[in-house]
């Protein structure tokens, strides 16, 4: 099992990105695209990602938008998994 994060912790991943916070014990992430087909298109490649870590994140699709919320329930928190998984995902959206 991974080993939850102190807050420490967090703080020092979240520099590396930028782009996500901490929220309510997980990290999370809003990334905005042209349409709907685009946003369709991102959390397949998000789909895909999760798959192969064996890691599934919250996703929350409001038209051109796409929220991404991870954390590592059987760590009761956030662990190295979700960090891994949000520097893939940062990648399926360029």
């Amino acid at each position: 099992m991974a080993e939850k994060f102190s807050d420490a912790q967090i703080e020092a991943q979240l520099v590396a990105l930028p782009d996500w916070s901490e929220a309510g014990g997980a990290i999370q992430r809003t990334f905005q695209f042209k349409d709907f087909a685009q946003s369709m298109a991102f959390v397949n490649s998000v789909a895909g990602a999760a798959e192969e870590a064996n890691h599934h994140p919250d996703i929350l699709v409001r038209y051109n938008k796409v929220t991404l919320t991870l954390s590592t329930h059987d760590a009761g928190g956030i662990t190295a998994k979700d960090f891994a998984l949000a520097k893939r995902v940062d990648g399926c959206a360029k």
